[in-house]
Parts: structure tokens; sequence; C-alpha cells
């Protein structure tokens, strides 16, 4: 049914555009078309047996292989037997089908980062994933979100998904944002503003001069945290940096898509961030916030400097700005989300010298192979299953217990300059004390 128009968020215009409507309202249903439909080695089994139960028996077929992504990236290396044989599941299924964005051994990265690295995921697009951090790609004025693997294989099935039009919600972050603040503070302040369950099933809008002025790396980590307030969908308004990224990245035909300034939203909330400090989410969730300063008593066993939030080259730049010339006081693990991160470490410079040597002359860990590794328990870096309850300061989107290893473990949520310097220090610290 074609509505008046009235004015749009940019979340109502993208659905409006995919659904084949004029305009759409808050809490309409519509059937939208995907531009890409993601999911990982966790999530993939499931939907594929969903997808035989669809499709004729014995013969399942995907609606567009060329929009599909598949990444083996939560446990890689495989973790155990169970892990290597839903490998070996998904893999087979993604020879049979065709899929032409199929992401294994060397080619493996965090789906996350990834993605949007290999110019899959364009402005204005509509993303859906069997992986609740799909948010992510909002930081490229796409809508994008998670639903259960059951959902996805209906996608894989029709190219379609059947959405609820959420309400929209604005944080505007306005003033100059001191150097040592990071996107992880932003979003982190955010959620500790409205809490874990302020934005549910709403579109939170990210704007203000103070996003402008971040980099696509900060962006990608605010987006990527909207779902930890509970939000469908955050979503950044694409400007000339999104579009730099873009371009650079793909030759596809996109179409930016921005808001009515008049656009009916629920509420609005406003920070100075010239007012933010460096902060942490404490154990165990990651509206519980503190300054990085006043938690210097909090000693930690491990610092862990990854992930979607935390692995990307502009991540290890910062961390380096503190690390070198220094030394560590902790284990200290680095794990990139691609493997051209990876190679960034070794050809990027901070004061003519690499990352790497910068990272090993500290004393480091080796650089591990790009996965989500530690994020989700992964095998070789997860945390406190021997030692009880160790403390570790991560970079991470999630501090539940249990999520990087034992429930024992206490996991300290931080940017990758509060988790560098607290590496330095051997304790929670303000990364001031290093710049």
């Amino acid at each position: 049914m074609n509505r008046a128009v009235r004015p749009q968020t940019i979340t109502e215009k993208i659905i409006a555009r995919h659904a084949g409507e004029r305009c759409v309202e808050p809490g309409q249903f519509v059937m939208a078309k995907v531009d890409l439909a993601l999911s990982n080695d966790v999530t993939s089994p499931l939907a594929i047996k969903q997808l035989e139960n669809i499709c004729a028996p014995g013969a399942p077929r995907v609606w567009n292989r060329s929009r599909i992504a598949v990444v083996l990236d939560h446990f890689t290396p495989n973790k155990d037997i169970a892990s290597a044989e839903q490998n070996r599941y998904t893999r087979r299924f993604a020879r049979e089908q065709k899929i032409r964005h199929f992401f294994d051994g060397c080619r493996v990265g965090i789906e996350h980062a990834l993605l949007p690295e290999q110019g899959l995921v364009g402005t204005g697009d509509v993303v859906i994933g069997a992986d609740s951090h799909t948010c992510t790609y909002g930081a490229l004025g796409a809508f994008s979100t998670g639903v259960g693997s059951t959902d996805l294989a209906a996608v894989w099935a029709t190219g379609t998904v059947w959405l609820k039009v959420p309400a929209a919600i604005k944080f505007v972050y306005h003033g100059k944002r001191r150097p040592h603040v990071y996107g992880k503070d932003l979003i982190l302040e955010t959620i500790r503003r409205i809490g874990v369950d302020g934005a549910n099933y709403r579109t939170i809008e990210l704007t203000g001069d103070a996003i402008k002025d971040l980099s696509m790396a900060g962006r990608f980590t605010m987006a990527n945290m909207a779902i930890e307030c509970g939000a469908k969908n955050g979503i950044i308004e694409p400007d000339a940096v999104t579009l730099d990224y873009v371009r650079a990245r793909t030759t596809l035909p996109f179409e930016p898509v921005l808001g009515d300034s008049t656009a009916r939203v629920e509420a609005e909330w406003r920070y100075d961030v010239g007012r933010l400090e460096p902060c942490v989410a404490e154990p165990h969730v990651p509206s519980r916030y503190a300054l990085a300063r006043e938690r210097r008593d909090v000693r930690v066993d491990q610092v862990y400097i990854g992930s979607c939030t935390g692995g990307k080259l502009g991540d290890f730049l910062a961390a380096a700005r503190i690390l070198k010339g220094r030394q560590v006081r902790v284990r200290t693990c680095l794990v990139p989300a691609t493997s051209t991160v990876a190679e960034g470490l070794l050809r990027e410079k901070w004061d003519g010298v690499s990352l790497v040597e910068i990272f090993a002359a500290a004393g480091c860990e080796p650089i591990a192979p790009p996965s989500c590794a530690a994020c989700l328990g992964g095998p070789e870096d997860t945390y406190g299953r021997t030692r009880g309850r160790e403390v570790v300061v991560s970079t991470t989107n999630r501090n539940f217990p249990g999520r990087m290893g034992s429930k024992e473990a206490r996991i300290y949520l931080a940017s990758p300059l509060t988790a560098a310097a607290t590496a330095v220090a051997g304790h929670i610290e303000d990364p001031r004390e290093y710049l």
C-alpha cells in the first residue's frame, strides 16, 4: 500500500525503497528485497538445514549465489571436533551452491570487517545477517540487522526479508573530540546513558559534527555496538568519508540515501564529546561504565586487542602510539580482523617503524591469524579456563560471563588506546598518561 509521503528517516527511506513503497511508518510490516545476506561458521549449519526444509527434497537452491556471503571466522582454527564438523558441513554447502563470496583459509577474516573491506556492502543497501553485530554496516549508510538462522534460510530462499519498520532515536555528538577519546568511548557512554535495553527494536541514528570527525574505523565500532543497547540497527548518514571508502572498494553502482531533517524521531540525545574521557565497561555488561582513571586499582592479567571493534588497522595504529618504545607488563594478544589488516601491520609505520616491529619490541604475543578468536571463546586466546578469575581488558564488543572463555573471567571493555595503556601499566590506565 502506498502512503502519503512525509519526512522520512534514513532507515525508513532505505526500507521503503526496498519494499516498493513511497513511504513507511514505524510499526508497519513490509517485505523488503535484500542486497546481501551473510552468515558464519556458527550460524550457517542451522540455516542450511532450514533451507533444506523450505526447498524441494534434495534440491535446496539459494536465490542468488552472488548476494550471499559465508565467512568461516568464529573458530579459525577450529577449537574442537564439533567446530571442525560445522565448518566441513558449511564448506560443502558453499561448494554445492557455488556461493561466490565464500571466505575460508587464507581469505578469512572477521565478517564485519571483511565484507566492507571487500566492497560487498554499498551505501543504501539492505543487509541481513545471522549474527547480531550485522548492524556494523550501518556505518556505511546501509540498513543492516541481525536475524536468527531460520530467518536467514528464508532470505536465502527468497531474497526478501519480513521487517517491522523501527522507530528512530537520534544521538547527536557535538563538540571537538580530544585525541585520547576513541569511537569506543563514545558508544560506551551512549550505552551507559540509555542502558542495554534502552533502544529495543529502534533505529539509533548517530550524527553530529563529532561523528563526521571520526574515521571509518571509529564509525564501524559505534554502529557495531548499536545492538548492545537493544537497537534493531545503528546508522550513520553517508558523507564524503563514507563515499570515499566505498568507491575505493567497489565498482558496483550504489545510491546514497539521506534522511529528512524534519523526520519524526522518538527521542533525541545530545552529547558534548569535548567533555568525554577514556572509559571502560566493567563486568559483565557493556552498560557498566567507569572512567579509566578511576579504575587504576584494577590489576589485569591479560590484554586483548582485536575483534570487529578493535582489530582494524586504525585500531592497531592507535595502540602503536602508546606501545612504541615501551614494554608491556602483562600478556598482550593482537588479532587482526582480516588478512589485509595483517598485511598492513607489516606495511604501516609509526615514526618509521612498522607496527609489527613496534608490537614485538614491546613484548606483545606474536600476531595471531585473522579471526574472531577470543571474542567468542576461540581456541588459543580463550581466557580464564585454567587460571580462574582472570581479569582481562579487551577491545571486543561484549563482556558477558563466559563470552571469552571461563564464566569466572572478568572482562573490561575498552578502546585500543586504553587497552594499550593498560598493557604497559599492568592495571587499568588512562591513555593520557602515555600520550
